[in-house]
């Protein structure tokens, strides 16, 4: 039986100009999941309501298995890490080191030794106040605090932000090894196509406050493919579009070419070669060219749905 780290039933938070919601997530532990969407598509929403910084509405949330109305428990508390978009503004007069002696009191499984390697390994200047930190080196002392505390969950609100590219390799390497040491799950609130390639097991999909759907990553990877077929003509690509249901795009590109998007290849493939259409060339479509789709409500054909609906 799958353990969940979280599950949300019904949830709907309103807010002055759009409603986020319903959304019924089961988040199964031990994987690192993806929110996705656009800017104001309700991740940050979704996090805070995690966190019951936002209250919803409607609905209901538990962590581990465990709900709490009110607040969260220290318990639960305790078991979760998060990252914010924004860093922490109190903190701004402290140093690393100051800032690290606090949180160490709200976490008894604190980690020093950790703290300290991982400020090395990203090499973020000592005895300097976090508020005179560029936004790159303020990100990768948020980035190490919040792992020395030894969280089960990790949230994490666009993590990359003001990272170079050294430190953002270095982030997704830590990341992965964390969870795969601790078994531990991170939800991550990103609009980085390529951090979602490099560390999703799962997407979750929202858009202008509605859940689309959550997917596996890998799976979600062969969904879509764009073919090139001959055509000599907007007649002949006519005729054509009448053949084949499959298809839901098809268009004349250049003069004799056409290009087909397609979720269902095999299908297809086997219709072109009833009608005698060669076929150029194909491939399977990107991860962000799949997801644009999706929100235009073509929905992934998959053999599980997972578990979002």
């Amino acid at each position: 039986m799958v353990r969940l780290a979280v599950e949300m039933r019904n949830v709907i938070k309103k807010r002055r100009s759009k409603t986020i919601g319903p959304i019924n997530l089961e988040l199964p532990e031990g994987h690192i999941i993806a929110l996705v969407g656009q800017n104001g598509s309700g991740k940050s929403t979704l996090l805070s309501m995690l966190l019951k910084l936002a209250l919803p509405e409607e609905g209901t949330i538990s962590w581990f298995g465990k709900s709490a109305e009110g607040e969260l428990p220290m318990e639960i508390r305790r078991s979760i890490g998060y990252v914010p978009e924004s860093p922490i503004h109190e903190e701004s007069h402290w140093t690393p080191e100051e800032a690290a002696c606090f949180r160490s009191r709200w976490y008894p499984d604190w980690n020093p030794a950790y703290f300290e390697a991982l400020l090395e390994q990203f090499e973020v200047p000592r005895g300097v106040r976090l508020g005179k930190m560029s936004k790159g080196e303020r990100r990768k002392f948020e980035i190490a605090a919040v792992l020395a505390a030894g969280p089960k969950l990790l949230l994490l609100d666009e993590p990359s932000s003001g990272l170079d590219p050294f430190a953002w390799r270095i982030m997704i390497e830590t990341f992965q090894r964390y969870m795969d040491e601790r078994e531990a799950t991170i939800i991550i609130s990103t609009h980085i196509v390529e951090e979602v390639r490099r560390l999703a097991d799962y997407i979750v999909l929202l858009h202008k406050g509605e859940l689309l759907g959550m997917a596996e990553k890998d799976e979600l990877l062969g969904t879509w493919s764009e073919v090139w077929v001959s055509a000599a003509d907007e007649t002949e690509l006519a005729e054509l579009a009448a053949e084949v249901p499959e298809a839901l795009e098809l268009k004349m590109q250049t003069p004799g070419m056409a290009r087909v998007i397609t979720s269902r290849m095999q299908d297809l493939e086997k219709r072109f070669s009833d009608l005698g259409v060669k076929m150029i060339k194909k491939r399977s479509l990107d991860l962000e060219e799949i997801l644009s789709l999706w929100t235009m409500g073509h929905r992934p054909e998959l053999t599980d749905s997972k578990r979002g609906d």
